[in-house]
């Protein structure tokens, strides 16, 4: 049978510029690897795995870089018909760098949180096919924590004051909170760290090398009661939570207890788990130094990798480089300070928003130690179309080219996942690509691979995409306060919202792919992508009607208004009715994986308070309100749809009084009768899709597309008349003799 040889070359050491990072190399052995490269072979291609045949071999790896070299037994290939025909020598591809880094601290609360061994296998899976080798493990350290913690006097009550609850684990892991989502169960963290053997022995199978926690110096407050003479301060409140929840703990960090304490953990996860000799550990993760002084940095840093050395003494130390964002306090001489304390080799820093943000760029590639530039391109695990394609086909490459460069790597770090697909298949192919590619061609590609057959209006419409919502350009983020749809609504005169692009061009793109539905109607891509861009239209399209009710309260005519406000109401249903045609978009989802990890039903009922608190206030008023929304079925309409009828109600009330809209009344009783009650409600919502996509976003386009205003938008389009004119010719390269829109009608 002729078949496909895939055969991966694992990388043994570390690149040469650095060889204090030899010490970070899969130790599972090569035979054992290829097994488990076989097995997810199998869960991927089915019924054809008997067609691929995978080998891993450590010694062909040239320079010691991850390299993969395919052949086509007998000179020819045919299974499947698509992949193209290899010459005989095989095609050999190596990496560009040594690591590809995977995870933010806060992904595995934003999206892994409610993770069965069954999900984390094909988390697993995708990552191993993008490349990924350095990923952060982070779950089941509360258990490790606890075993240390308990030693040395503390009671379960003790952990359960310290340990955020299950969906907010990372924030109380940076010292950022204490407490809330709590009482963490024994039973969740049992769970967690039999959950955390999987993890671990999977990525190590698959050639990974896995970044365990270290200890930063946060704290329960019983270390007090225990040791009144330790030196323990209180951080300053993160984010605006009450005393119960703020104003974590940290131990000194020339405490005596500092070092016993992070010894102690890291003696225990490598008795629990083994090393892998790399540790990720940040002390001050949006938190302040109590001192800025050069000698006081340079002493904390020496400090925490001393720790790290006692406990192991080939241990890397793995910094996100998110704290150096403060650029008010973290000044050059700051930041050097901290990274020279470390001997040089010895730590990567994680250039953690190189896309938009870098900083390897101001600080002479972080002053000597190796860092990985990284996208970070979503914040809370939100959902709106975004990307910064030129940038991250650029970005990686002037990194690596620059002058004395220390970049190591690449690195995926978003806060949640799930969205804007394109983005991060783009941005994975940087591990192999030599130079910058021609986005137009591989966006093209791209559709006839996602979709399995290529078809011109299709293409054309993921240029439009390519060339608005996905071409920021102006260091905007995907994170926006006035997002219409899931932000609690506010009286203002004009809202103008982050809108980078024209949103004609996003409406074209809407227009292209109502128009080819029809012949991807068995398509689950498709209709993915077909709700994903529907449900951003109507979004935009929100902000028109939200300033015309607006408009017409600042005028006093109520007709008007009730015009405008019903318009904004019902985009809001059709909006919910659309995302609930569509697995990926909804609520109910969310709640039962929540719900899967109760042993009883006073945990079922706080592991759904956390899954409903989480993507709604996050805290217990609102600190860090909506944060972390999505624009999910269920959601709408227990929760965003009710405030804003609740906001409608109160501005009618505006209207007809001639009074002035009490805004801090709005925001008490908005939080009262809605917000509140849905962190604790019950009720249960849909896990299956209700509807036909394709009917429903076919009938939503006909309803809102002739009803935009064009005129209204013109003000996001920077260069309108100029997007136009290249709309027109965008529109000629692929034989259209007329805008889509009219086309469409037409048909």
């Amino acid at each position: 049978m002729k078949f496909l040889l895939l055969v991966l070359i694992s990388s043994a050491m570390a690149a040469k510029e650095f060889h204090t990072l030899d010490v970070l190399y899969s130790r599972v052995p090569a035979d054992a690897q290829q097994r488990t490269v076989t097995a997810l072979i199998q869960r991927v291609v089915g019924a054809r795995a008997s067609q691929f045949k995978a080998i891993v071999n450590p010694a062909l790896a040239p320079n010691r870089i991850d390299t993969f070299h395919l052949v086509s037994e007998n000179g020819t290939l045919d299974i499947p018909k698509e992949l193209p025909k290899l010459p005989k020598s095989g095609v050999t591809v190596s990496a560009n760098d040594r690591f590809r880094y995977y995870q933010n601290v806060c992904t595995v609360s934003y999206s892994f949180v409610w993770y069965k061994w069954e999900d984390w296998e094909k988390q697993l899976d995708w990552m191993a096919l993008h490349g990924l080798n350095l990923p952060l493990a982070f779950t089941g350290q509360e258990a490790i924590f606890q075993r240390v913690y308990m030693k040395m006097g503390m009671t379960m009550k003790d952990m359960q004051t310290h340990f955020g609850g299950p969906a907010f684990q990372a924030w109380s892991r940076m010292g950022n909170m204490r407490g809330w989502g709590g009482p963490v169960t024994q039973t969740w963290l049992n769970d967690q760290l039999i959950l955390q053997h999987k993890i671990l022995d999977r990525m190590r199978a698959l050639g990974m090398i896995p970044v365990l926690p270290g200890f930063a110096g946060h704290v329960p407050e019983a270390l007090s009661r225990l040791h009144p003479k330790a030196n323990v301060s209180r951080l300053r409140d993160w984010g605006r939570f009450n005393e119960t929840y703020c104003c974590t703990y940290l131990l000194d960090f020339g405490d005596p207890l500092f070092k016993e304490i992070g010894v102690s953990f890291i003696k225990e996860m490598e008795y629990e788990f083994g090393v892998d000799h790399i540790y990720n550990v940040d002390s001050f993760n949006e938190m302040k130094p109590k001192s800025g002084s050069a000698e006081y940095l340079q002493e904390v840093g020496s400090i925490i990798f001393d720790v790290l050395q006692t406990g192991d003494p080939d241990a890397i130390w793995l910094m996100q480089g998110w704290l150096f964002q403060d650029k008010q306090f973290w000044q050059q001489a700051q930041i050097k300070a901290m990274l020279t304390s470390v001997p040089e080799g010895k730590m990567i820093v994680l250039d953690l928003f190189s896309e938009v943000s870098p900083i390897y760029t101001y600080t002479e590639s972080y002053y000597g130690q190796p860092y990985i530039w990284c996208m970070l391109h979503d914040f809370g695990g939100t959902m709106e179309l975004y990307g910064a394609l030129d940038s991250i086909n650029t970005g990686p490459f002037e990194g690596r080219n620059m002058t004395n460069s220390t970049m190591v790597g690449l690195g995926l770090t978003p806060e949640g996942i799930y969205q804007n697909e394109v983005i991060y298949e783009f941005f994975m192919e940087n591990v192999w690509r030599k130079q910058p590619r021609d986005i137009t061609k591989w966006i093209s590609d791209f559709t006839r691979k996602r979709y399995g057959k290529y078809n011109k209006f299709v293409d054309l419409a993921w240029q439009y995409l390519k060339k608005s919502v996905y071409n920021s350009t102006a260091g905007h983020e995907d994170f926006s306060t006035d997002v219409i749809v899931t932000r609690r609504p506010r009286y203002r005169n004009r809202l103008r919202p982050q809108v980078w692009f024209d949103p004609e061009d996003l409406y074209a793109a809407w227009d292209l792919l109502i128009l080819s539905a029809d012949q991807y109607k068995n398509n689950t891509l498709y209709q993915y992508d077909l709700v994903d861009v529907t449900r951003n239209s109507l979004q935009i399209i929100s902000i028109e009607y939200y300033n015309k009710m607006i408009a017409s309260v600042m005028i006093n005519k109520t007709e008007d208004f009730l015009i405008n406000s019903r318009l904004l109401l019902e985009l809001l249903n059709d909006m919910e009715t659309l995302l609930a045609s569509d697995s990926h978009f909804l609520l109910g989802k969310w709640i039962a994986a929540a719900k899967s990890w109760a042993t009883d039903i006073s945990e079922s009922f706080n592991l759904e308070f956390n899954a409903r608190n989480q993507i709604t206030l996050w805290g217990p008023r609102g600190e860090i309100l909506d944060y972390a929304c999505k624009q999910w079925s269920g959601l709408l309409k227990g929760y965003y749809i009710p405030r804003w009828q609740l906001f409608v109600e109160m501005l009618h009330i505006s209207v007809i009084d001639h009074t002035k809209f009490n805004e801090t009344l709005f925001a008490q009783i908005v939080y009262e009768k809605v917000e509140l009650p849905f962190s604790n409600q019950l009720d249960d919502y849909p896990t299956e899709p209700i509807g036909d996509a394709y009917v429903i976003a076919t009938s939503i386009h006909k309803k809102y597309r002739n009803m935009i205003d064009k005129e209204f938008f013109q003000v996001y389009a920077a260069q309108s008349r100029k997007v136009k004119d290249n709309r027109n010719m965008i529109e000629k390269k692929y034989g259209l003799n007329a805008p889509v829109y009219d086309i469409l009608v037409k048909t």
